[in-house]
């Protein structure tokens, strides 16, 4: 039985992958930084830092702090801006053989839209995860995540401007996560990414400074995994949509923990800056598991917990 073929592949909506496993936004650059380390083309996917209509800057140093079981970033959404992007960093995506989903934010509806619309005039872009929850910004993108109507008006435009599927990523620093991911999909999206950072900060005693020059940031790692599997089981057994589940994945244990809970497949995110290749740790040991389980598919573990 140990030579039993198994099938890892799953599906997002329309979007078909080859394996579960992505790398998130934020903590793999543009995929070139990585090159080196890893095989690109073992991944299930590369989601890329959050792409905006103009360059911008990100927030004052220091950017990173390490916390108890986590780490707060204060990045600020630094990126080179979409027509970089599309002529700087793309070349290489597009040498890729995963599948490239661009994240994408502004500061209003119409700069979303302008972002996707240059994009979708590219080639080699597979999908567009819109960033609607970012916590290290003050406004545009995060505010809108936080509303149902927003939402949906942002996801309802976005499908007018591009035909590139649609993923939107969420904050469960809301009174009803549901409310928002079932509206994102009524608008049009294929997916939900869940979850985004949480908002947090850390103070220096012996400055009595906060340890952050944006002064807050978003904790990400082990500390936020019980809320983000917590967030996928949620939404998943109400809405039974495709989900990325993500939020302090460390290794294959914590991914199966989302797939259980009802994601459809998962993003690594802080894991890739303590072990560039945890992304293909994870896709052995769940081909492996497969094996020993005796399951033929993947797909198979989706919302398989048993809760009675």
């Amino acid at each position: 039985m140990d030579n039993l073929k198994v099938d890892l592949s799953t599906c997002l909506g329309k979007i078909n992958l080859k394996n579960p496993v992505l790398v998130a936004s934020g903590t793999f650059g543009f995929g070139e930084e990585y090159h080196s380390l890893i095989d690109l083309n073992k991944l299930g996917g590369i989601i890329t830092k959050t792409v905006t209509f103009k360059p911008l800057p990100g927030n004052p140093p220091p950017r990173l702090a390490e916390t108890s079981a986590g780490l707060l970033n204060s990045i600020g959404l630094e990126n080179p801006g979409v027509d970089r992007f599309i002529s700087e960093k793309l070349p290489f995506l597009q040498k890729i053989e995963s599948f490239i989903v661009v994240s994408i934010g502004g500061e209003s509806e119409e700069e979303y839209c302008m972002v996707a619309k240059k994009l979708s005039q590219a080639q080699g872009i597979d999908a567009l995860e819109i960033n609607v929850s970012c916590p290290n910004v003050k406004q545009g993108g995060y505010i809108l995540g936080k509303s149902a109507k927003n939402v949906f008006g942002i996801v309802n435009k976005l499908k007018n401007v591009t035909s590139l599927p649609l993923i939107v990523k969420l904050t469960p620093e809301v009174s009803d996560i549901v409310e928002i991911a079932e509206a994102a999909l009524q608008a049009g999206a294929e997916a939900i990414s869940l979850i985004n950072t949480l908002p947090g900060m850390a103070i220096d005693v012996n400055t009595w400074r906060p340890k952050l020059g944006g002064i807050t940031g978003g904790l990400s790692g082990p500390a936020i995994k019980p809320v983000a599997v917590k967030t996928v089981w949620e939404v998943y057994q109400k809405l039974k949509c495709p989900i990325v589940g993500m939020g302090g994945i460390m290794n294959f244990e914590d991914a199966l923990e989302f797939v259980l809970a009802g994601a459809s497949a998962i993003a690594v995110g802080t894991a890739n800056l303590i072990d560039p290749q945890i992304s293909i740790d994870i896709i052995e040991k769940l081909e492996r598991y497969l094996v020993k389980q005796k399951i033929k598919k993947f797909s198979f573990l989706i919302g398989k917990v048993k809760t009675a």
